[in-house]
Protein backbone atom coordinates (compact mmCIF):
# COMPACT_ATOMS: atom_id res chain seq x y z
CA UNK A 1 0.00 0.00 0.00
CA UNK A 2 1.25 3.52 -0.77
CA UNK A 3 -0.01 6.94 -0.41
CA UNK A 4 1.25 10.09 1.48
CA UNK A 5 4.10 10.78 3.96
CA UNK A 6 2.99 12.65 6.77
CA UNK A 7 4.14 13.89 10.36
CA UNK A 8 2.28 13.87 13.92
CA UNK A 9 2.85 14.50 17.19
CA UNK A 10 1.23 12.21 19.73
CA UNK A 11 1.21 13.66 23.35
CA UNK A 12 -0.73 12.61 26.69
CA UNK A 13 -1.12 13.23 30.26
CA UNK A 14 -0.44 16.84 30.70
CA UNK A 15 -2.38 17.35 34.08
CA UNK A 16 -2.04 21.07 33.89
CA UNK A 17 -3.94 20.68 37.56
CA UNK A 18 -0.79 19.01 39.08
CA UNK A 19 2.01 20.89 40.55
CA UNK A 20 5.62 19.11 41.14
CA UNK A 21 5.75 17.06 44.26
CA UNK A 22 8.02 15.01 46.57
CA UNK A 23 9.91 18.01 47.62
CA UNK A 24 10.12 19.00 51.43
CA UNK A 25 11.18 22.13 51.06
CA UNK A 26 10.73 24.94 47.88
CA UNK A 27 14.04 25.99 46.72
CA UNK A 28 13.59 29.53 46.87
CA UNK A 29 15.64 29.81 44.08
CA UNK A 30 13.78 27.38 41.73
CA UNK A 31 10.00 28.32 43.26
CA UNK A 32 9.61 29.84 39.62
CA UNK A 33 10.77 27.03 37.32
CA UNK A 34 8.75 24.65 39.65
CA UNK A 35 5.51 26.44 39.28
CA UNK A 36 5.71 26.98 35.77
CA UNK A 37 7.65 23.39 34.50
CA UNK A 38 4.44 21.69 33.85
CA UNK A 39 3.09 24.66 31.58
CA UNK A 40 6.27 25.41 29.90
CA UNK A 41 6.81 21.13 28.74
CA UNK A 42 2.90 21.77 27.68
CA UNK A 43 3.21 24.89 25.80
CA UNK A 44 6.63 23.11 24.21
CA UNK A 45 4.35 20.60 22.79
CA UNK A 46 2.40 22.87 21.11
CA UNK A 47 5.40 24.81 19.88
CA UNK A 48 6.52 21.10 17.98
CA UNK A 49 3.45 21.26 16.66
CA UNK A 50 3.72 24.50 14.57
CA UNK A 51 7.57 24.26 14.41
CA UNK A 52 7.97 20.89 12.95
CA UNK A 53 5.30 21.36 10.34
CA UNK A 54 3.17 18.56 11.75
CA UNK A 55 0.17 17.51 9.85
CA UNK A 56 -1.77 16.51 12.96
CA UNK A 57 -1.93 16.68 16.40
CA UNK A 58 -3.14 13.34 18.65
CA UNK A 59 -3.89 13.99 22.82
CA UNK A 60 -4.31 11.01 24.87
CA UNK A 61 -5.65 11.78 27.81
CA UNK A 62 -5.82 13.47 31.48
CA UNK A 63 -4.60 16.98 29.92
CA UNK A 64 -5.89 18.32 33.08
CA UNK A 65 -8.91 18.92 35.32
CA UNK A 66 -11.34 22.19 34.32
CA UNK A 67 -12.14 22.49 37.86
CA UNK A 68 -8.48 21.73 40.04
CA UNK A 69 -6.51 23.51 36.81
CA UNK A 70 -8.85 26.41 36.71
CA UNK A 71 -8.96 29.99 33.91
CA UNK A 72 -4.70 29.93 34.19
CA UNK A 73 -4.45 25.79 32.70
CA UNK A 74 -7.98 25.89 30.75
CA UNK A 75 -6.60 29.34 28.65
CA UNK A 76 -3.30 27.74 27.75
CA UNK A 77 -4.60 24.77 25.66
CA UNK A 78 -7.41 27.19 24.33
CA UNK A 79 -4.65 28.95 23.17
CA UNK A 80 -2.75 26.44 21.96
CA UNK A 81 -5.53 24.22 20.32
CA UNK A 82 -6.26 28.04 18.26
CA UNK A 83 -2.82 28.15 17.44
CA UNK A 84 -2.97 25.12 15.50
CA UNK A 85 -6.18 26.20 14.00
CA UNK A 86 -5.06 29.48 12.16
CA UNK A 87 -2.54 26.90 10.66
CA UNK A 88 -5.02 24.38 9.77
CA UNK A 89 -3.88 21.38 11.86
CA UNK A 90 -6.42 19.59 13.29
CA UNK A 91 -6.37 18.10 17.32
CA UNK A 92 -7.11 14.87 17.94
CA UNK A 93 -7.92 14.31 21.68
CA UNK A 94 -9.47 11.01 23.19
CA UNK A 95 -10.39 11.84 26.88
CA UNK A 96 -8.91 10.27 30.08
CA UNK A 97 -9.99 10.39 33.47
CA UNK A 98 -8.87 14.10 34.43
CA UNK A 99 -10.38 15.47 31.20
CA UNK A 100 -13.58 13.60 31.18
CA UNK A 101 -15.81 15.44 28.57
CA UNK A 102 -18.76 15.84 30.85
CA UNK A 103 -16.34 18.48 33.17
CA UNK A 104 -15.65 20.53 30.06
CA UNK A 105 -17.85 23.82 30.46
CA UNK A 106 -20.77 24.07 28.10
CA UNK A 107 -19.94 28.03 27.88
CA UNK A 108 -16.53 27.28 26.49
CA UNK A 109 -17.06 25.98 23.12
CA UNK A 110 -13.25 24.16 21.58
CA UNK A 111 -12.22 25.16 18.18
CA UNK A 112 -13.28 23.87 15.25
CA UNK A 113 -10.35 21.84 14.69
CA UNK A 114 -10.33 20.13 17.46
CA UNK A 115 -11.98 16.57 17.84
CA UNK A 116 -12.75 15.47 20.63
CA UNK A 117 -13.86 11.75 20.79
CA UNK A 118 -16.95 10.46 22.70
CA UNK A 119 -17.22 7.92 25.65
CA UNK A 120 -19.99 5.99 24.27
CA UNK A 121 -18.39 4.62 20.77
CA UNK A 122 -15.59 4.92 18.43
CA UNK A 123 -15.34 7.48 15.40
CA UNK A 124 -12.85 7.22 12.83
CA UNK A 125 -11.73 10.20 11.45
CA UNK A 126 -10.19 10.68 7.86
CA UNK A 127 -7.03 13.22 7.80
CA UNK A 128 -7.04 15.20 4.84
CA UNK A 129 -4.43 17.64 3.16
CA UNK A 130 -5.04 19.32 0.07
CA UNK A 131 -8.21 17.57 -0.87
CA UNK A 132 -6.63 14.17 -0.38
CA UNK A 133 -7.10 11.63 2.88
CA UNK A 134 -3.31 11.27 4.70
CA UNK A 135 -4.59 8.87 7.85
CA UNK A 136 -7.40 8.18 9.40
CA UNK A 137 -7.90 8.42 13.28
CA UNK A 138 -9.65 6.21 15.64
CA UNK A 139 -10.79 7.02 18.67
CA UNK A 140 -12.92 7.25 21.80
CA UNK A 141 -12.41 8.61 25.04
CA UNK A 142 -12.46 6.85 28.15
CA UNK A 143 -15.74 5.70 29.87
CA UNK A 144 -14.08 5.48 33.78
CA UNK A 145 -12.07 2.25 33.65
CA UNK A 146 -8.60 1.83 34.46
CA UNK A 147 -7.91 -0.31 31.80
CA UNK A 148 -8.44 -0.01 27.92
CA UNK A 149 -11.64 -1.39 26.51
CA UNK A 150 -10.21 -2.42 23.16
CA UNK A 151 -12.87 -4.40 21.57
CA UNK A 152 -14.74 -0.83 22.35
CA UNK A 153 -12.64 0.22 19.32
CA UNK A 154 -12.62 -2.56 16.42
CA UNK A 155 -14.05 -0.27 13.24
CA UNK A 156 -14.25 -1.00 9.87
CA UNK A 157 -10.91 -1.41 8.05
CA UNK A 158 -9.56 0.94 5.64
CA UNK A 159 -6.78 1.48 2.95
CA UNK A 160 -5.07 4.71 5.07
CA UNK A 161 -2.40 4.51 8.05
CA UNK A 162 -4.75 4.13 10.97
CA UNK A 163 -3.80 6.03 14.36
CA UNK A 164 -5.59 4.63 17.61
CA UNK A 165 -6.05 7.02 20.46
CA UNK A 166 -7.20 5.59 24.05
CA UNK A 167 -6.56 6.08 27.37
CA UNK A 168 -5.99 3.31 30.19
CA UNK A 169 -3.41 0.21 30.73
CA UNK A 170 -3.40 -2.70 28.05
CA UNK A 171 -1.17 -5.36 27.16
CA UNK A 172 0.22 -6.42 23.98
CA UNK A 173 -2.02 -9.18 23.63
CA UNK A 174 -5.30 -7.68 23.77
CA UNK A 175 -4.00 -4.41 21.52
CA UNK A 176 -3.74 -6.93 18.73
CA UNK A 177 -7.29 -7.54 18.49
CA UNK A 178 -7.62 -4.28 16.13
CA UNK A 179 -5.81 -3.79 13.39
CA UNK A 180 -4.06 -0.64 13.94
CA UNK A 181 -1.07 1.02 12.06
CA UNK A 182 -0.27 3.17 15.46
CA UNK A 183 -1.84 2.81 19.11
CA UNK A 184 -1.03 6.30 21.04
CA UNK A 185 -1.84 5.59 24.16
CA UNK A 186 -2.56 7.40 27.42
CA UNK A 187 -2.45 7.18 31.35
CA UNK A 188 0.82 6.29 32.22
CA UNK A 189 2.99 9.07 33.03
CA UNK A 190 6.62 7.89 32.08
CA UNK A 191 6.83 6.72 28.41
CA UNK A 192 6.64 2.89 27.78
CA UNK A 193 6.33 1.43 24.54
CA UNK A 194 4.34 -1.97 24.19
CA UNK A 195 5.93 -4.47 22.31
CA UNK A 196 3.97 -6.17 19.23
CA UNK A 197 1.04 -4.02 19.67
CA UNK A 198 0.21 -2.31 16.77
CA UNK A 199 2.17 -2.75 13.24
CA UNK A 200 4.03 0.33 13.70
CA UNK A 201 4.55 1.25 17.43
CA UNK A 202 2.09 1.03 20.42
CA UNK A 203 3.14 3.89 22.80
CA UNK A 204 2.46 4.88 26.37
CA UNK A 205 4.33 8.70 25.64
CA UNK A 206 4.32 9.50 29.05
CA UNK A 207 3.70 13.06 30.86
CA UNK A 208 5.98 15.80 29.06
CA UNK A 209 7.08 16.82 32.56
CA UNK A 210 8.04 14.62 35.72
CA UNK A 211 5.67 15.36 38.83
CA UNK A 212 7.69 12.92 41.58
CA UNK A 213 10.43 10.27 42.26
CA UNK A 214 7.51 7.50 40.77
CA UNK A 215 8.13 9.58 37.49
CA UNK A 216 12.09 9.51 36.58
CA UNK A 217 14.21 10.41 33.54
CA UNK A 218 13.57 11.60 30.53
CA UNK A 219 9.85 13.01 29.69
CA UNK A 220 8.35 14.63 26.98
CA UNK A 221 5.97 13.48 23.35
CA UNK A 222 6.43 11.23 20.99
CA UNK A 223 7.42 12.83 16.88
CA UNK A 224 6.17 9.90 14.52
CA UNK A 225 6.94 10.09 10.56
CA UNK A 226 5.09 8.09 8.08
CA UNK A 227 6.56 7.46 4.79
CA UNK A 228 4.48 7.37 1.34
CA UNK A 229 5.25 3.59 2.05
CA UNK A 230 3.80 3.18 5.74
CA UNK A 231 7.53 2.87 6.74
CA UNK A 232 7.37 4.44 10.47
CA UNK A 233 10.19 6.36 12.19
CA UNK A 234 9.02 7.00 15.90
CA UNK A 235 11.28 9.67 17.99
CA UNK A 236 10.85 10.29 21.76
CA UNK A 237 11.39 14.18 21.75
CA UNK A 238 12.24 15.24 25.86
CA UNK A 239 10.47 18.85 26.64
CA UNK A 240 10.84 18.71 30.80
CA UNK A 241 12.57 21.27 32.80
CA UNK A 242 13.09 19.12 35.77
CA UNK A 243 14.14 15.34 36.13
CA UNK A 244 13.69 13.22 39.13
CA UNK A 245 15.88 10.69 40.10
CA UNK A 246 15.73 7.56 42.87
CA UNK A 247 19.39 7.31 43.19
CA UNK A 248 20.72 3.90 45.02
CA UNK A 249 24.46 3.81 46.72
CA UNK A 250 25.23 -0.22 48.24
CA UNK A 251 28.77 -0.70 49.88
CA UNK A 252 30.95 -1.59 46.43
CA UNK A 253 30.17 2.17 45.54
CA UNK A 254 31.04 3.47 48.81
CA UNK A 255 34.34 1.42 48.71
CA UNK A 256 34.84 2.34 45.45
CA UNK A 257 34.79 5.78 45.86
CA UNK A 258 36.48 6.25 49.05
CA UNK A 259 33.79 7.70 50.40
CA UNK A 260 30.02 8.30 50.77
CA UNK A 261 30.38 11.99 49.80
CA UNK A 262 32.63 10.82 46.82
CA UNK A 263 29.88 9.00 45.98
CA UNK A 264 27.46 11.65 45.83
CA UNK A 265 29.99 13.77 43.79
CA UNK A 266 30.36 11.21 41.20
CA UNK A 267 26.42 10.27 40.59
CA UNK A 268 25.31 13.93 40.38
CA UNK A 269 28.15 14.88 37.42
CA UNK A 270 26.98 11.94 35.83
CA UNK A 271 23.27 12.87 36.16
CA UNK A 272 23.86 16.56 35.25
CA UNK A 273 25.54 15.04 31.75
CA UNK A 274 22.59 12.57 31.21
CA UNK A 275 20.43 16.39 31.92
CA UNK A 276 21.80 17.96 29.42
CA UNK A 277 21.11 21.42 31.35
CA UNK A 278 17.76 20.31 32.98
CA UNK A 279 17.62 20.90 36.87
CA UNK A 280 17.82 17.46 38.91
CA UNK A 281 15.51 16.50 41.96
CA UNK A 282 17.31 13.62 43.54
CA UNK A 283 16.69 10.99 46.24
CA UNK A 284 19.44 9.02 47.39
CA UNK A 285 18.89 5.53 48.97
CA UNK A 286 21.71 4.19 51.31
CA UNK A 287 21.62 0.68 51.25
CA UNK A 288 24.42 -1.27 52.80
CA UNK A 289 24.37 -4.72 54.38
CA UNK A 290 26.71 -3.83 57.28
CA UNK A 291 25.26 -2.04 60.12
CA UNK A 292 28.75 -0.97 61.05
CA UNK A 293 29.03 1.20 57.72
CA UNK A 294 25.49 3.20 58.73
CA UNK A 295 26.12 6.82 58.72
CA UNK A 296 23.96 8.01 61.69
CA UNK A 297 20.84 10.74 61.75
CA UNK A 298 23.57 13.54 62.24
CA UNK A 299 26.21 12.57 59.51
CA UNK A 300 22.77 12.30 57.33
CA UNK A 301 21.72 15.61 57.79
CA UNK A 302 24.83 17.52 57.71
CA UNK A 303 25.63 15.74 53.94
CA UNK A 304 21.88 17.06 53.22
CA UNK A 305 23.27 20.19 53.90
CA UNK A 306 26.11 19.87 51.87
CA UNK A 307 24.94 18.61 48.83
CA UNK A 308 22.17 21.32 48.96
CA UNK A 309 24.94 23.59 49.13
CA UNK A 310 27.54 22.04 46.34
CA UNK A 311 25.22 21.41 44.07
CA UNK A 312 21.82 22.46 44.48
CA UNK A 313 22.30 26.50 44.30
CA UNK A 314 23.64 26.47 40.90
CA UNK A 315 22.05 26.84 37.22
CA UNK A 316 21.16 24.21 36.68
CA UNK A 317 20.25 22.60 40.17
CA UNK A 318 21.20 19.20 41.36
CA UNK A 319 18.56 19.43 44.31
CA UNK A 320 18.65 16.62 47.07
CA UNK A 321 15.47 16.47 48.52
CA UNK A 322 16.35 13.28 50.90
CA UNK A 323 18.57 11.17 51.87
CA UNK A 324 16.61 7.48 52.86
CA UNK A 325 19.29 5.03 54.72
CA UNK A 326 17.60 1.57 54.89
CA UNK A 327 18.21 -0.68 57.77
CA UNK A 328 20.08 -3.92 56.82
CA UNK A 329 18.53 -7.33 57.20
CA UNK A 330 20.30 -7.63 60.30
CA UNK A 331 21.94 -6.23 63.11
CA UNK A 332 25.01 -7.27 64.18
CA UNK A 333 24.75 -10.59 67.25
CA UNK A 334 26.54 -8.90 69.54
CA UNK A 335 24.40 -5.79 69.69
CA UNK A 336 21.59 -7.91 70.46
CA UNK A 337 23.06 -10.03 73.08
CA UNK A 338 23.82 -6.61 74.71
CA UNK A 339 22.47 -6.33 78.54
CA UNK A 340 22.06 -3.05 77.49
CA UNK A 341 18.84 -0.94 76.58
CA UNK A 342 19.94 -1.12 73.30
CA UNK A 343 19.78 -5.28 73.33
CA UNK A 344 16.66 -5.10 74.86
CA UNK A 345 15.39 -2.65 72.07
CA UNK A 346 16.60 -4.66 69.30
CA UNK A 347 15.61 -7.92 71.05
CA UNK A 348 11.71 -6.59 71.02
CA UNK A 349 12.44 -5.23 67.47
CA UNK A 350 13.72 -8.32 65.67
CA UNK A 351 10.30 -9.87 67.32
CA UNK A 352 8.84 -7.54 65.19
CA UNK A 353 10.65 -7.13 62.25
CA UNK A 354 11.13 -11.36 61.73
CA UNK A 355 7.91 -12.37 63.49
CA UNK A 356 5.28 -10.79 60.13
CA UNK A 357 3.81 -8.67 63.28
CA UNK A 358 3.83 -5.79 61.25
CA UNK A 359 0.05 -5.60 59.91
CA UNK A 360 -1.23 -7.24 63.43
CA UNK A 361 0.37 -4.44 65.32
CA UNK A 362 0.00 -1.31 63.49
CA UNK A 363 -1.73 0.80 65.64
CA UNK A 364 1.22 2.73 67.14
CA UNK A 365 -0.52 5.11 70.06
CA UNK A 366 0.05 2.44 72.53
CA UNK A 367 4.09 3.84 72.16
CA UNK A 368 3.05 7.13 72.78
CA UNK A 369 1.52 7.08 76.62
CA UNK A 370 4.53 8.63 78.29
CA UNK A 371 4.80 11.56 75.37
CA UNK A 372 1.57 12.57 74.42
CA UNK A 373 1.67 13.60 70.60
CA UNK A 374 -1.26 16.11 68.92
CA UNK A 375 -4.58 14.38 67.50
CA UNK A 376 -3.53 14.88 63.70
CA UNK A 377 -0.17 12.85 64.72
CA UNK A 378 -1.57 10.06 66.90
CA UNK A 379 -4.59 9.90 64.29
CA UNK A 380 -2.05 8.76 61.47
CA UNK A 381 -0.57 6.20 64.29
CA UNK A 382 -3.83 4.38 64.69
CA UNK A 383 -4.56 4.30 61.26
CA UNK A 384 -0.98 3.28 59.30
CA UNK A 385 -1.15 1.84 56.27
CA UNK A 386 -0.87 -1.57 55.60
CA UNK A 387 1.36 -1.35 52.54
CA UNK A 388 3.55 1.52 55.11
CA UNK A 389 3.87 -0.97 58.17
CA UNK A 390 6.62 -2.87 57.77
CA UNK A 391 9.13 0.66 56.06
CA UNK A 392 7.79 2.69 59.14
CA UNK A 393 8.73 -0.01 61.78
CA UNK A 394 12.17 -0.48 59.99
CA UNK A 395 12.92 3.32 60.26
CA UNK A 396 11.76 3.45 63.77
CA UNK A 397 14.30 0.62 64.88
CA UNK A 398 17.21 2.87 62.70
CA UNK A 399 16.30 5.38 64.80
CA UNK A 400 16.15 3.82 67.96
CA UNK A 401 19.64 2.39 67.36
CA UNK A 402 21.09 5.45 65.93
CA UNK A 403 19.95 7.37 68.92
CA UNK A 404 20.58 4.28 71.95
CA UNK A 405 24.53 3.46 69.93
CA UNK A 406 25.23 7.98 70.26
CA UNK A 407 25.02 8.51 66.93
CA UNK A 408 27.48 6.39 65.97
CA UNK A 409 28.16 6.28 62.35
CA UNK A 410 30.62 5.03 59.03
CA UNK A 411 32.20 8.18 59.00
CA UNK A 412 33.01 8.64 62.47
Amino acid sequence: MSGESFRFIHASDFHLERPLGDLDVLPKHLRSALASAPRNAALSVFEAALAENIDFLVLSGDLLSPTAAGPHGMSLLLEGFERLNEKHKPVFWSAGVADDPAKWPDSIPLPANVHLFPKQNVELVPVQRAGRTIAAVVGRSSDGRSHLHVPGFKFDPVDSFTVGVGYGSAAAGTLDDVPLDYWALGGRHNREEIEGGARSGAIYCGSPQGRCLDEPGSHGYTMVDVDADQTTRIHEMPCDTFRYADEKIGSAQISEAGSLKNVFGHRIARLQHEAAGRHLIIRWTIEVPDAGMLPSIGQTRELLSELRRDFGSGNPSAWTTAIRVMPPSQFPQSWQEEDTILGDFLRVADVARGGGDHDRHGNLTPLTEEHPVSESTAALLADLPAGSRAEVFEQATLLGVDLLRGGKGMMN
